[in-house]
């Protein structure tokens, strides 16, 4: 039997960084448990051999899985085995749940299970046995009654069809568990939020009461003066040896020495432990205008190196750009940069921002390209990566955000190709793949989308597409 490939499932499973101090947080997990539930039947019917078989295969690939696999005690065919499965669920405390029919089971079930398990049901269909002239498990047929119930009760699902060896239908199961994931932690998540939006930027402003209707994420603020005690408290002896790992980075100066790394570091270590000591899911900062006169520096630096090591970080008080980076995050698609758009024309976008893109999308440093510590480009102080994206990647823009008090999202693919000029900061050119830009940036604009997108590193617009749908967010 062909095992899951781990290049396909590697990036999905990616879990969030472990926060042993704080158990309730349904993030904490580093292998999320599964609970799997193989219906079965009270009397025999179709092909019950090719069922049984099939759920084996299915049980194999499963435990070839990232994750820890939870199957109830005794088969389910009725609603006191399916109480006892939800029950042993609860003690195991599951976190995504899957129902398969390797021959079709009783559909009555598919209500009871929406008023127990309140988040995305994973449903997956396993094909048909192809020799004889008799059906052999009706399958997809119970799938099939499954959704379109669901769907009629208002409650999200995802939908996995095919043989449970073939890496298709390995990532359909892959990106359909971790959308589940995604929807159920977003109940769970805790935004913070330094200082407020940027000044004018008003649709970059957090709305407390929307996104928790909408995401059933918690919003939390922080002024200025609370992150500056922040600053404050760290020590000398943290600061030097912060100091000591950036420079194992090997980034080197553009127009700033080693006297400017202190207040670089003091900044990115004020950061961290805001998200850790606050249990902050996703942070954005209003860094402009005050920071650099408050502390004489920007952030920037400090907010790459956050996203480089998986951090949900976002400058300039972009409540629902630090969610975008999150959900990315969750759903596997990576670190972002969070980038304006500058310009464009029917085939590229040039994306250009303050210098504070993650170095895993630039050139090695040291080489041309690659990420080197400068001073802003107009506010002539440090701390930002001035960089240019690597050529030639698959890249995804993309983003969520509030307007008429509901989420909206997009997301279309391209690759990054040589810029035409050089631009100070972080400067990268996106040729569309299947969008005009000219034509997309004018509906978009009309949706009333912020001024920021984010980039994401390889193509992201089918899972997306799913997201938005499990959400019931309109995708634009």
């Amino acid at each position: 039997m062909a095992r899951i490939r781990q290049k396909t499932l590697s990036h999905i499973f990616k879990q969030p960084l472990k926060k042993p101090e704080n158990p309730m947080n349904t993030n904490e997990t580093t292998q999320p448990c599964i609970g799997v539930i193989f219906l079965g039947r009270k009397r025999p019917g179709f092909d019950m051999d090719w069922g049984s078989a099939m759920e084996k295969r299915v049980r194999d690939v499963l435990q070839t899985l990232p994750c820890r696999i939870a199957e109830p005690p005794e088969k389910v065919m009725d609603e006191d085995t399916l109480r006892g499965a939800m029950k042993s669920f609860g003690d195991r405390r599951i976190e995504a749940l899957v129902v398969l029919q390797g021959t079709m089971g009783d559909a009555r079930l598919s209500q009871s299970v929406a008023q127990m398990w309140r988040d995305p049901v994973v449903i997956w269909a396993t094909p048909e046995n192809q020799s004889g002239d008799m059906i052999s498990s009706c399958s997809l047929v119970g799938t099939h009654n499954w959704g379109s119930v669901l769907r009629q009760l208002g409650h999200p699902f995802e939908l996995v069809y095919g043989t449970p060896e073939e890496d298709g239908t390995q990532r359909q199961f892959a990106e359909a568990i971790n959308i589940a994931l995604t929807c159920r932690r977003l109940r769970n998540t805790r935004l913070g939020l330094v200082g407020g939006q940027a000044p004018g930027y008003f649709a970059m402003a957090a709305d407390t009461f929307v996104t928790y209707r909408a995401l059933g994420a918690q919003t939390q603020s922080y002024s200025l003066i609370e992150f500056d005690n922040i600053v404050r408290v760290i020590s000398d002896r943290e600061i030097a040896d912060d100091i000591g790992r950036f420079k194992a980075l090997g980034i080197p100066h553009k127009d700033t020495t080693d006297a400017d790394l202190p207040m670089a570091s003091r900044l990115y270590l004020a950061m961290r432990a805001c998200l850790d000591n606050e249990r902050l899911d996703a942070l954005t900062v209003r860094c402009w205008p005050e920071m650099a006169a408050h502390f004489g520096q920007w952030p920037y630096a400090g907010i790459a190196r956050l996203l480089d090591e998986g951090r949900a970080v976002a400058c300039e008080g972009d409540a629902d750009g630090a969610l975008t980076t999150l959900i990315g995050k969750h759903l596997g698609m990576g670190p972002c940069y969070i980038t304006d758009w500058l310009e464009h024309d029917h085939r590229t976008i040039t994306t250009w921002h303050i210098g504070a893109a993650p170095t895993s999308f630039c050139p090695p440093a040291g080489q041309p390209g690659g990420p080197r510590l400068a001073k802003h480009f107009n506010i002539r102080k440090p701390a930002v990566f001035e960089a240019t994206l690597l050529e030639d990647m698959p890249v995804t823009i993309a983003r969520f955000w509030r307007c008429d008090g509901k989420y909206l999202v997009t997301a279309r693919e391209g690759r990054t190709i040589k810029p035409r000029r050089h631009l100070k900061a972080t400067n990268s050119l996106v040729e569309m793949t299947a969008v005009d830009p000219m034509v997309w940036f004018d509906t978009l604009i009309h949706e009333g989308m912020p001024h920021h997108a984010l980039v994401f590193r390889g193509h992201h617009e089918a899972l997306l597409r799913r997201f938005a749908r499990t959400m019931q967010m309109q995708f634009i």
